[in-house]
C-alpha cells in the first residue's frame, strides 16, 4: 500500500511538472515559503485560457463549429459524439481546476484573506467560481467537497445542484471582497503583464464578470419548471449588471512574441495546427450566408452578413467560395481557420491571431443570453431589444479582431444588416431560433462550452438550431448525442474507480446521459 501511495504521488508530480512552467518555487517541507498572491495571479489567468481552449477542441466537434480535416478515423470519434476510451484527451479542464489552478489558487485566496489583499481575494473567488462552473458543465458530477484534501487517494463526487450552489456562493464571496479596499495599494501590481492579464486591476470589470457568470449559470436552467417565474428575471438582472459594452469583454491578454505568450488558439501556440481541429463547420458558413431565416446561399462568394469575410477564410482552390466541413468526413478542401499559409507559417485570422485576446465571456454573448431568457419568459419586447444589441455588439467584437488589411464593419453595414432579411423585423416576428442562431455566430471559435450547453439544453433541436447537421444511426457512436464527457482517465480511472462506478461512469453510454442542468428536475 505504501509503495502504491508513493507511485501515485510521483505520478501527480510528473503530471504537474509536465505543464508549461510559470513559477519557479522551491519549497522546503520543513520550512514552507509563503507564496504571495501577487506572484500567482498571472499564471493562474493564463491557465484559464489554456485549459479551456484545449478542451474546446472536443466541444467544437460536438457543436460542429470547428471540425477535422483529416481522414484519420481517430480524429472523428468526437464528431460521432463518442469518447476515446482509456485516454486523457478531453480532460484538460479537469487538470486545470485540480492541478494548474488547484492549490495555487487556494494559496492565492488564503494569502489574500490573511493579509487583507481584498482585490486578490475577489479575483480568486471569481476565478474559482468560473473554473468549477466550467468543469461541472463539461463533466457533470465532479469532486467538490473533498477537493484538495490531503492523505486521500480517492475522492467522492458531488452532483451539479451542489456545484451550482457552491459557484453562486463563491460569486457572492467575490462580490463581498470587491466591496472592500485593501489597506495597501496593489494597483501597480495588478496593472502589469505579470499581474491581472484579464482586466489589469479594473475591479469594476471584475464585478461585471461575476454578474455575467451568474447570468450564464441561470440561463442553463431554462428547462426547470420555475424558470419563467424565477430564473428568467434573474438572468436579465445579472446581464444588466454585467458587461456594458465590448470594452468589458473578458479577454485574456497575450503578447504573441513567442509560443508561451501566444494566444491559445493561434498557430504560434500550436494546439490548433493539427488538421484534427481546424476546419470551420458547415453550420457557421450557413448561418453567415442566409441560413438564419432562410436558405443558405449555394457556393457563396459573398454575403449580406458583413461578418462572413472577417471571420472565415475563402477557398482559393475551389472557385473562391466559402465552404464548411461536415462531421465524419475528411473536409480536406475546407479552408484552415488559422488563415493563409505563407512562408511556412499561418498568418492568423479573426480570433486565431498570435497577439490578440482570447475571450472567456463577451458583451454580445450576454445580450443574447438575456434575449433568450426574456423570450422564454414571454417578454418578446425585452428579448427583441437585447437581440438587436447582441448583434451590434458582435459586429463591434469582430472589428476588434480584424487586421490592418481588412476594412472594419461600418455603421452603414450594421444598419443594412439589421434591416435585411436575416434579422427579425419586430418583437412579434422574433423566434427562439433567431436568438440561438445569432448566439451560435457570436460564440463561434471561442465559446465552445456555452454553445454546447445551448445545444444540450434544447436537446440538439433542428427547429432551434436550424443549420446544425442532425446525426443518427452509424453517425453516432452510441446512437445518441453526447451530454457529458467522462473524467480524465489517468487521475480517476486508475485511482478512483469505485466512485466512477457509483455514478455509472464506467459504462461507455454514460456520456449520453443528460446532466442535471438539462433536465426538469429542481
Amino acid at each position: 500500500m505504501r509503495k502504491r501511495f508513493y507511485l501515485i504521488v510521483v505520478a501527480v508530480l510528473m503530471l504537474m511538472s509536465g505543464c508549461k512552467k510559470y513559477l519557479d518555487i522551491n519549497e522546503n517541507p520543513s520550512n514552507p515559503q509563503l507564496v504571495k498572491a501577487e506572484l500567482l495571479l498571472a499564471p493562474i489567468i493564463a491557465q484559464m485560457a489554456s485549459g479551456y481552449s484545449q478542451d474546446q477542441r472536443q466541444m467544437n466537434k460536438f457543436n460542429q463549429t470547428i471540425l477535422g480535416g483529416s481522414s484519420d478515423v481517430s480524429s472523428k470519434i468526437w464528431e460521432k459524439h463518442g469518447f476515446p476510451e482509456r485516454s486523457d484527451v478531453g480532460g484538460v479542464m479537469w487538470r486545470m481546476v485540480y492541478f494548474d489552478l488547484g492549490l495555487n489558487l487556494e494559496r492565492m485566496i488564503k494569502d489574500a484573506l490573511e493579509n487583507e489583499k481584498y482585490e486578490y481575494a475577489a479575483i480568486g473567488y471569481a476565478i474559482k467560481a468560473w473554473g468549477y462552473q466550467s468543469l461541472t458543465d463539461y463533466h457533470g458530477p465532479v469532486i467538490l467537497d473533498e477537493a484538495f484534501r490531503s492523505n486521500q487517494l480517492s475522492f467522492k463526487y458531488n452532483d451539479q445542484p451542489e456545484v451550482y450552489a457552491k459557484v453562486r456562493q463563491w460569486c457572492d464571496s467575490a462580490l463581498l471582497y470587491l466591496d472592500k479596499k485593501s489597506p495597501i495599494d496593489y494597483s501597480a501590481s495588478l496593472n502589469s503583464i505579470k499581474g491581472d492579464n484579464l482586466y489589469r486591476g479594473n475591479m469594476e470589470q471584475w464585478r461585471r464578470f461575476v454578474y455575467g457568470l451568474k447570468a450564464i449559470q441561470y440561463i442553463h436552467l431554462v428547462n426547470k419548471q420555475d424558470f419563467k417565474s424565477k430564473y428568467a428575471d434573474s438572468v436579465a438582472k445579472f446581464v444588466d449588471l454585467s458587461f456594458q459594452s465590448i470594452a468589458d469583454d473578458a479577454g485574456v491578454k497575450f503578447t504573441g512574441d513567442k509560443s508561451a505568450n501566444a494566444n491559445v488558439v493561434s498557430a504560434l501556440f500550436g494546439i490548433y495546427t493539427t488538421s484534427y481541429y481546424n476546419r470551420a463547420g458547415k453550420p457557421i458558413v450557413s448561418y453567415l450566408t442566409g441560413g438564419l431565416r432562410g436558405t443558405p446561399i449555394e457556393n457563396p462568394k459573398s454575403s449580406t452578413d458583413p461578418r462572413l469575410s472577417r471571420m472565415l477564410m475563402i477557398n482559393n482552390v475551389r472557385d473562391s467560395i466559402y465552404i464548411g466541413g461536415e462531421p465524419n468526413v475528411t473536409n480536406s478542401t475546407v479552408p484552415n481557420i488559422l488563415g493563409e499559409f505563407v512562408n511556412n507559417t499561418y498568418q492568423g485570422k479573426f480570433i486565431f491571431r498570435n497577439a490578440v485576446d482570447f475571450p472567456l465571456m463577451t458583451h454580445a454573448q450576454l445580450q443574447l443570453v438575456k434575449a433568450e431568457a426574456l423570450f422564454v419568459k414571454g417578454d418578446k419586447s425585452g428579448a427583441y431589444d437585447a437581440y438587436q444589441k447582441g448583434i451590434v455588439a458582435h459586429m463591434n467584437f469582430v472589428n476588434k479582431y480584424i487586421d490592418n488589411k481588412e476594412v472594419a464593419i461600418s455603421l452603414n453595414d450594421m444598419k443594412a444588416y439589421l434591416e435585411g432579411g436575416e434579422v427579425a423585423k419586430s418583437a412579434a416576428d422574433l423566434t427562439l431560433a433567431d436568438i440561438m442562431g445569432q448566439k451560435y455566430i457570436v460564440q463561434w471559435g471561442w465559446g465552445g462550452l456555452e454553445q454546447w450547453c445551448d445545444l444540450r439544453k434544447y436537446r440538439y433541436s433542428p427547429e432551434i438550431f436550424r443549420q446544425y447537421i442532425p446525426l443518427s444511426g452509424s453517425q453516432l457512436t452510441y446512437n445518441d448525442y453526447c451530454y457529458r464527457v467522462r473524467p480524465r482517465y489517468n487521475s480517476e480511472y486508475v485511482w478512483n474507480e469505485k466512485e466512477l462506478d457509483r455514478w455509472g461512469a464506467l459504462e461507455p453510454e454514460y456520456i449520453t446521459k443528460p446532466t442535471w442542468f438539462v433536465t426538469t428536475e429542481n
